[in-house]
């Protein structure tokens, strides 16, 4: 690629990371090693942070090292870490009382959320919710609500998709065979296509429904499915934006035949792409909306949101215990008044900031093979998954911290609150790790 100008450089008085050269420092190296020893293998690490406090974009691990963070604890810390409207709500919250399960009595911080939710989502009236405790969660309600709704058997998913590891959630995931080796069989009647991705090679949203129209006419008729589930953006499968065709063709093929279209808005909500639904991006509407992550902040919540009536299952048809907990909901009532009170317009506006400066990033580094994404849900592809690690590392060691996402893509998820310099002083890091990774 041609050199062209690196972008635009962040102020001298920018806040930038302040790391150690040899890290992990001593304190964190002695966590990770009583880690190795207490918590489970299963879990994927992919350098030695030790956090020991957070504030905003920025984190001090227990060594004091000082980091940018653009993961929001995976897009979860919609408003930064610790916000102070965010944590006086849990505060007020929590001294009145910590817990009264909605399943079976009433308070108001779980009515107030489910009201604001369903003015909000993109379904049609009436809408009801269900509330739970994780993403996975929500998936798994949702398949009960989609077989209870239409008395059908099976479902449609996206190959690239990550729906949770739970079994009925992880029946529909189809991210990495990681995920699903060794525990066979699942949940019978998941189909998965293919995720249109022609921009960088994939197929074109015409191939997509070429492959749906041969499955209904091969493997299972288009009325026994209760749903489609579908991400507005896929997240573990690489931040990969569909066609502006595909979600409205897929709406219409679920309603010609009586499916439900149940859109995972786990990591693509809560005005991260700069709508408070990624799903408003194409002026689609869904017959079910799941949400988790970014909702309360970083406390653990997710919902069901059900419109057309869908809802109305007799009582004990579901429940959860902790699903809707006072804290988690005073949290999110706080975190959806921050967003809709200016953070989903930052998101948009830094977002194309952060858009273009890779861009300029790409012209520089031959590396760097395709820029994508929405709002605050950007990634970047780089040439082979060894480089992709490598770029990730150097950013690690200069104080920067990123996640990968699909096969060979840099995910960039910072909260809501990134400030211009930030994301310059982000970019800055970029540029000097793809050098050096290239260099290596």
């Amino acid at each position: 690629m041609d050199v062209a100008s690196p972008p635009v450089s962040p102020p001298a008085s920018a806040r930038r990371p302040k790391v150690a050269p040899a890290l992990p420092g001593p304190r964190a190296a002695a966590l990770v090693a009583r880690d190795a020893e207490a918590l489970s293998t299963s879990f994927t690490r992919p350098y030695p942070l030790a956090m020991a406090r957070g504030e905003g974009l920025w984190i001090t691990d227990i060594d004091g090292n000082e980091f940018l963070d653009f993961t929001a604890g995976i897009a979860v810390t919609s408003t930064g870490h610790s916000h102070p409207k965010v944590v006086a709500a849990i505060e007020e919250q929590v001294r009145k009382f910590l817990h009264m399960s909605g399943t079976d009595f009433y308070y108001e911080p779980e009515v107030r959320l489910a009201e604001r939710l369903q003015a909000s989502a993109p379904v049609k009236a009436p809408a009801r919710v269900f509330f739970a405790n994780s993403g996975a969660e929500t998936i798994e309600g949702a398949i009960k609500l989609a077989r209870w709704a239409t008395r059908r058997p099976h479902f449609l998913a996206f190959t690239g998709a990550f729906h949770g590891r739970t079994m009925g959630a992880l029946s529909l995931t189809g991210s990495k065979a990681v995920q699903r080796d060794g525990f066979a069989p699942l949940v019978p009647g998941v189909f998965h296509v293919p995720y249109p991705s022609a921009s960088h090679g994939g197929p074109s949203s015409d191939e997509v429904f070429e492959r749906i129209d041969q499955l209904f006419h091969t493997l299972a008729k288009p009325d026994s499915f209760a749903a489609i589930f579908v991400e507005p953006i896929q997240g573990e499968g690489g931040y990969i934006v569909p066609p502006d065709d595909f979600l409205p063709r897929l709406r219409a093929l679920a309603s010609e035949h009586g499916i439900l279209l149940v859109v995972d808005e786990i990591q693509s909500g809560m005005g991260r792409t700069g709508k408070l639904y990624a799903i408003e991006h194409w002026g689609v509407t869904a017959d079910i909306v799941v949400l988790a992550k970014g909702i309360a902040s970083g406390l653990p919540l997710g919902a069901i949101i059900g419109g057309g009536g869908v809802m109305s299952w007799p009582p004990g048809a579901h429940g959860s215990t902790f699903g809707g907990n006072p804290v988690s909901c005073a949290a999110a009532l706080a975190t959806l008044d921050l967003i809709e009170g200016g953070l989903q317009e930052n998101a948009a506006t830094r977002g194309v900031q952060l858009r273009e400066g890779l861009g300029a990033l790409a012209s520089r580094h031959a590396a760097i093979t395709d820029v994508r994404g929405k709002g605050l849900m950007v990634a970047f592809e780089v040439r082979t998954p060894a480089l992709t690690n490598a770029v990730m590392q150097q950013a690690f060691r200069r104080g920067l911290l990123v996640l990968p996402t699909g096969a060979r893509a840099i995910r960039l998820s910072p909260a809501l609150t990134v400030s211009s310099d930030e994301i310059a002083v982000a970019l800055e890091i970029l540029d000097a790790s793809c050098a050096a990774a290239a260099a290596a």
